[in-house]
């Protein structure tokens, strides 16, 4: 009999513990911060419902705005360019 095992490709058990526990604490807190925050690709793929390779395409289409570099292995959107984008894209 051959023993097949199954990969698990859910998002949250991929993730380290500690990672997967602060995206729900920083989904909870997105409609409170203020709009010069800056919120990461798996927050605002989550906060899209998105994949990020999603996000980098609607990014290059001019559907989201483009990211800042604010370092160098460290790239951020804007809160507020964000809800203004996904406000524009639900209406």
């Amino acid at each position: 009999m051959i023993n097949h095992k199954t990969r698990n490709t859910s998002t949250a058990n991929s993730l380290p513990a500690s990672a997967a526990a602060r995206i729900p604490d920083a989904l909870a807190a997105f409609p409170h911060l203020p709009d010069e925050a800056f919120a990461d690709i798996k927050i605002v793929s989550a906060v899209t419902s998105r994949s990020p390779a999603s996000i980098w395409r609607d990014v290059k289409a001019g559907r989201l705005p483009a990211p800042y570099k604010i370092g160098p292995r460290s790239t951020r959107w804007k809160v507020g360019e964000l809800r203004a984008a996904l406000a524009q894209l639900a209406a």
